[in-house]
């Protein structure tokens, strides 16, 4: 019987680097039609090693590089900035740009390729025009998109392609939604913004009020609101009731429990406000949604 030719996989792309522990990558056309409007390259995870460095005086590509964890040390078009979770950064043709990583704390990024005549405007779009840095929150505010470009990269042919480009898209809209504010003046309001944000995580279950979160975190009610208008879409209670309303969801899944009790634990001891509250996010009672099981 013979047995059919082993396929042989086309070598990486040179520019992919070899100094990493482990990496999930993908390429596809990397030689589109010269007029295509977008179209992504190549991209992947890598989780690099301590002695990971890139030096390139240019680039055949566009890119978007995001930092998931670790830190390290980023010099693009002439300018020093550090790396860590969070951070966002472009380049393209003609931007010079080094990238090294820090030996006790390895960098995990992501990173995106593409080209095409709308590459330019797309960066712009995002606010990471080639040469630039920014950062999102929180910081694995678009890990998860990522995730879904390499996947479809992986998944290769014309419907691979197809799909991470219109991903790219939606990447960008993420980019613009989670942006966080540059350094500056209002750094510091930000990082009050994370602390009660952080705090109404940790702490749902047991906040009832606008007053206890605020006296909580230390500010007044009026600038928590004023801070969660200029970062979040939406209040502090909103946040707060989207929290417990989604623990509620989870908790009404559990074979037995009553609703009275899912109610009390999320800090409702009214059941039927609990239940006028949980239609309002999700459109439909308890009782009802234990149905959809």
């Amino acid at each position: 019987m013979k047995t059919a030719p082993s396929r042989r996989l086309a070598p990486e792309p040179a520019f992919f680097s070899p100094q990493v522990a482990q990496a999930r990558r993908f390429y596809l056309n990397l030689q589109p039609p010269r007029h295509t409007k977008l179209a992504v390259v190549c991209g992947g995870l890598e989780h690099c090693r301590p002695d990971y460095a890139i030096h390139r005086p240019t680039f055949s590509f566009y890119a978007i590089e995001y930092v998931a964890r670790g830190r390290g040390e980023l010099r693009l078009a002439g300018r020093k900035y550090p790396l860590q979770p969070g951070r966002l950064f472009g380049y393209g043709p003609h931007v010079p740009h080094h990238i090294s990583g820090n030996p006790g704390d390895p960098l995990v990024k992501y990173f995106v390729d593409f080209t095409g005549t709308g590459a330019p405007a797309l960066l712009r779009a995002c606010r990471v025009t080639a040469g630039c840095v920014s950062r999102v929150f929180p910081p694995n505010a678009i890990a998860a998109l990522f995730d879904e470009i390499i996947s479809a990269g992986l998944h290769g042919g014309k419907r691979g392609a197809k799909l991470s480009t219109a991903l790219l898209g939606c990447l960008v809209q993420k980019i613009v939604l989670s942006a966080a504010p540059h350094e500056g003046p209002d750094t510091a309001a930000f990082k009050t913004y994370q602390n009660c944000r952080a705090h109404i995580e940790q702490c749902f279950l047991q906040l009832r009020t606008l007053e206890q979160i605020a006296r909580e975190c230390h500010i007044n009610n009026a600038y928590l609101c004023r801070l969660f208008r200029r970062y979040d879409q939406g209040t502090p209670y909103q946040y707060l009731l989207r929290l417990k309303m989604n623990h509620a969801a989870e908790r009404l899944q559990t074979f037995g429990l009553l609703v009275k009790q899912v109610a009390e634990e999320t800090g409702f001891p009214d059941p039927f406000h609990f239940s006028r509250v949980f239609r309002s996010v999700f459109g439909l009672s308890p009782d009802s949604f234990r149905k959809l099981r």
